[in-house]
């Protein structure tokens, strides 16, 4: 498991150290750190939470923009998230989350049905809503 730094340190960090807590707390992703590496140089938080929620405001800003490119930068970043039941995740946190759904009722191994089935469930959402990853 990752282990953050002191909420203190984080302004002083290198921007490859910022680019990594970003990484732990969310999914890494180029667009994000481009987003928002420089808000944790430039801001001192009191907690993680808030950390989080700060970066939280600038996709909302991004999510309430009337401008295209916006709405792309937006998408190009939840789309780092993996979909449910994926095998090839990039973050620790999405690797303990895929493993929890993979796990079958004996907690011994995937379970090839529920896997199947939730392959099956994200292509149907993804017809349905194009370009809609999350709601």
């Amino acid at each position: 498991m990752t282990t953050l730094p002191a909420i203190s340190d984080v302004p002083s960090l290198s921007t490859e150290g910022r680019a990594q807590i970003l990484d732990t707390l969310f999914e890494p992703c180029a667009q994000l750190h481009t987003l928002s590496v420089s808000v944790l140089h430039e801001r001192s938080f009191d907690s993680y939470d808030a950390l989080i929620a700060a970066v939280g405001e600038q996709l909302t800003g991004l999510y309430e923009s009337r401008l295209e490119s916006d709405t792309r930068w937006l998408d190009s970043i939840l789309v780092a998230h993996p979909r449910l039941g994926d095998k090839k995740v990039d973050s620790e946190q999405s690797r303990r989350e895929q493993a929890q759904l993979n796990q079958g009722a004996d907690g011994a191994g995937a379970d090839v049905a529920a896997a199947e089935r939730l392959a099956s469930l994200n292509r149907a959402y993804e017809e349905k809503f194009p370009g809609l990853r999350y709601v």
